[in-house]
């Protein structure tokens, strides 16, 4: 008899995984067996719901949210604003010209307007902005359209149309590369400053994207300890471990090997032993995905390179890995 994970972890953290209308279809039986949280990988972002101004498609994220209460699973919604897969209308004028705040606040109110409440009552909390603190340098925020046009202000306006919109929702700032101490640092940096304009910023989604050695188990701890003394909750928003290190271009093997697998079932017991450590913080651990079957680590960084990220194989069986995040 297989365990479920989200019984497994009933009293600590939700268990959920990141969807398309196809995954929820081709891997039905293991999301309903294992998961109580759903995330839309990318039918929620905004060139997928509104592609044109004022032309809004949510056929897709309908039949995720319906699939979702339909088997009683709760909804993240991931993600209002992020600097990629948005359409470039955002961002210029009628005659091309580069828009100024206001047109672009005004848009994006009107976007985050739609989105949540649509959805008030059926998505549980927001990956309200994405990705946009810097990954190296001085800078806090990233380049991008939407810090080059409004600086930090995006950031909080945001958030702000996000509580306006529904003012149960939870919101969050979510960001990858979160647990290396640099960027730690900028992520904590900006969340603090949000705070302390009362902008209503409720929780940090760790995306943990990470390999079979980085980042190292105390940098993980650190990093869910420095976010946490912000007195804001934490989800674990897009987990895989990959079998590769973001350098290594090896791309000739046709499964991974038995060292590969014994190294991720000791990282999996090991780092779900520390959320289980942190779950008065943690409030869900949400994979992105569910199986090796489908996952967005193959073919990247590396092209024809095949990835093995998930506690379940391609034909859907578990793996030592999900022994270990059973037993831990």
């Amino acid at each position: 008899m297989i365990p479920s994970l989200r019984e497994v972890y009933k009293e600590h953290f939700r268990i959920g995984a990141a969807v398309s209308p196809i995954t929820i279809k081709t891997q039905k039986d293991l999301l309903v067996s294992h998961v109580n949280s759903i995330t839309a990988e990318n039918h929620m972002k905004f060139e997928h719901l509104q592609p044109k101004e004022g032309e809004f498609t949510f056929e897709q994220a309908d039949e995720i949210v319906h699939f979702a209460l339909s088997n009683n699973m709760v909804v993240r919604g991931h993600t209002l604003v992020w600097h990629n897969q948005t359409p470039p209308w955002m961002f210029y004028d009628r005659e091309g010209k580069v828009v100024g705040k206001e047109l672009l606040f005004e848009r994006l109110k009107a976007h985050i307007s739609t989105v949540i409440q649509r959805y008030k009552g059926k998505v549980y909390c927001w990956d309200v902005v994405n990705e946009a603190v810097a990954d190296e340098g001085n800078d806090l925020l990233r380049i991008s359209r939407w810090s080059e046009i409004a600086g930090m202000e995006f950031i909080e306006k945001a958030f702000l149309y996000a509580r306006e919109a529904d003012p149960n929702a939870l919101l969050f700032y979510n960001d990858y590369n979160e647990s290396f101490p640099e960027k730690r640092e900028k992520i904590y940096k900006l969340v603090k400053s949000l705070l302390e304009k009362h902008i209503p910023v409720d929780g940090i989604g760790l995306q943990a994207h990470w390999s079979l050695t980085r980042p190292t188990l105390e940098e993980i701890r650190l990093a869910i300890e420095r976010y946490a003394s912000l007195g804001v909750q934490l989800h674990i928003t897009e987990l895989d471990i990959s079998m590769f290190e973001f350098d290594d271009h090896r791309n000739d093997l046709i499964k991974p090997t038995d060292q590969m697998v014994d190294k991720q079932a000791e990282r999996y017991d090991q780092i779900f032993s520390l959320f289980k450590e942190y779950s008065d913080v943690i409030r869900n651990v949400t994979f992105w995905g569910i199986a090796d079957d489908y996952t967005w680590l193959d073919n990247f960084p590396v092209k024809q390179r095949k990835n093995w990220p998930f506690l379940f194989d391609e034909n859907h069986q578990p793996k030592p890995a999900f022994w270990k995040v059973c037993t831990c």
